[in-house]
């Protein structure tokens, strides 16, 4: 649904007109029964990475530098395997594979939850950034809200809340297994979202469970050529499907992984043991404990602008 055909309030979801960034609000799941909730990240400053003298550092949470966040929501959960369903069996769709329409995902060829759940929230995975952005263009169209992947510095910016320290809770792990699932107490599976503590700013799981994807490519250099375009959007492009950042570390992961400034760059070898030739642009065999949640900019850009992040980002 185009914002041209919002003719009046009744044919338009409620989000579409809840402009304050600092109120939450319910996104339903046209023709279903779904709803998932917005979290209000208020615009600020902050020091985007980590200094070399944090335990756990790496170079490539660097160099640390001083960035502006505008206001934007967070999605308080990770997207939910029970919401990409609904996605991928919409009729509606399209099966063709083609950059300038909405498309459904190919069939699974395994089940890629692993027997670890699917249905009553717990977050999708296996499934690549291509995947997760085709899921956000076709939120656009059934709800007239542009959604997307959340930039790096984004991503950052809301798990810390405003925190200064290596976790959004504190600098030692003491109290990580309130907060996180993780390779200490996840026994080895994701959990439904939502178990454990949330942060400051009522997002849960930014740490652990599973890991997110971001809208950003990987760069080993870390932030030292991060450039902002003309809206203020720090963000860095690459042409190529690898590598893309993820963030938030995962349910395999130890707690190194699970800091605000870690960052895991996205490889080929997540699909070195899909069967099918070629290889699926949707799954991902190696990537279990990778999934993600969705952001919505404030204010929402043009229609123009919305069609050109897409063919720009989907075209990869």
């Amino acid at each position: 649904m185009k914002f041209a055909r919002c003719v009046a309030a009744l044919t338009c979801p409620l989000a579409v007109f809840a402009q304050n960034p600092a109120e939450p609000y319910e996104q339903k799941l046209p023709g279903t029964t779904l709803s998932f909730k917005m979290m209000p990240i208020p615009a600020g400053d902050f020091s985007l990475g980590s200094a070399d003298a944090e335990p756990g550092h790496q170079p490539d949470e660097g160099p640390a530098r001083t960035v502006h966040i505008n206001a934007f929501w967070m999605a308080s959960l990770e997207t939910s395997r029970d919401a990409f369903d609904a996605f991928a069996n919409d009729l509606s769709v399209s099966q063709n594979i083609t950059t300038d329409a909405v498309t459904r995902p190919s069939p699974q060829y395994i089940d890629f939850s692993l027997g670890m759940g699917k249905e009553g929230g717990y977050p999708v995975q296996s499934l690549s950034q291509y995947a997760a952005l085709m899921y956000c263009r076709w939120l656009y169209e059934k709800t007239g809200v542009f959604y997307r992947l959340p930039t790096e510095a984004e991503w950052e910016y809301a798990c810390r809340a405003g925190s200064k320290t290596t976790y959004y809770f504190g600098s030692t792990t003491t109290s990580l297994g309130d907060y996180a699932w993780y390779s200490s107490n996840s026994e080895g599976k994701f959990h439904k979202s939502g178990e454990k503590k949330p942060n400051a700013w009522g997002l849960y799981d930014m740490m652990g469970n599973v890991a997110e994807w971001t809208l950003d490519a990987y760069k080993a250099d870390g932030y030292a050529g991060l450039a902002a375009d003309s809206k203020g959007l720090l963000t860095s492009f690459n042409p190529g499907r690898y590598p893309k950042s993820v963030r938030g570390g995962s349910y395999r992961d130890e707690s190194n992984l699970l800091r605000s400034a870690a960052r895991v760059k996205s490889e080929p070898a997540w699909n070195r043991r899909d069967p099918q030739i070629p290889k699926s642009r949707w799954w991902l065999t190696e990537a279990g404990n990778v999934g993600f949640r969705v952001v919505r900019p404030y204010p929402q850009p043009s229609a123009a602008e919305i069609d050109a992040f897409f063919k720009q980002y989907l075209a990869q």
